[in-house]
C-alpha cells in the first residue's frame, strides 16, 4: 500500500497520517550519516507496511542526498539487514 509521506526536515522526521493517526519515523544527521532513531507506529496501524514506508523514505532522501543510511531503531536496523544492497555504503 501507498502512504502519502511528509518529510518534516526541522522536526527531523518523516510521517504519515493513517486512519486518523500519526506514524513517524525520527532521525538525526550525524557525521555524514542519516540515522533513523525511532519509528513509532500506533498499535491499531501495525502491521501494515507503514514502518517499512517511512524508513523506506528516509534512506531514499538519504541517498539522493549523499548521506549513508545508518539504524539506531531497531526496526531500522533490521530493515537495513534485509536490504544487504545498502551494506556497502552503511556505517
Amino acid at each position: 500500500m501507498d502512504y502519502e509521506i511528509v518529510h518534516q526536515p526541522a522536526q527531523r522526521m518523516f510521517k504519515t497520517e493513517v486512519e486518523g493517526r500519526t506514524a513517524f519515523a525520527q532521525y538525526r544527521i550525524l557525521n555524514g550519516s542519516l540515522d533513523i532513531i525511532h519509528t513509532i507506529v500506533p498499535r491499531p496501524l501495525e502491521g501494515k507496511g507503514i514502518a517499512a514506508a517511512l524508513v523506506t523514505a528516509a534512506y531514499n532522501y538519504a541517498l539522493e542526498n549523499g548521506l549513508k543510511p545508518k539504524a539506531t531503531c531497531s526496526f531500522a536496523v533490521r530493515w537495513l539487514q534485509r536490504h544487504p544492497e545498502l551494506n556497502d555504503i552503511v556505517e
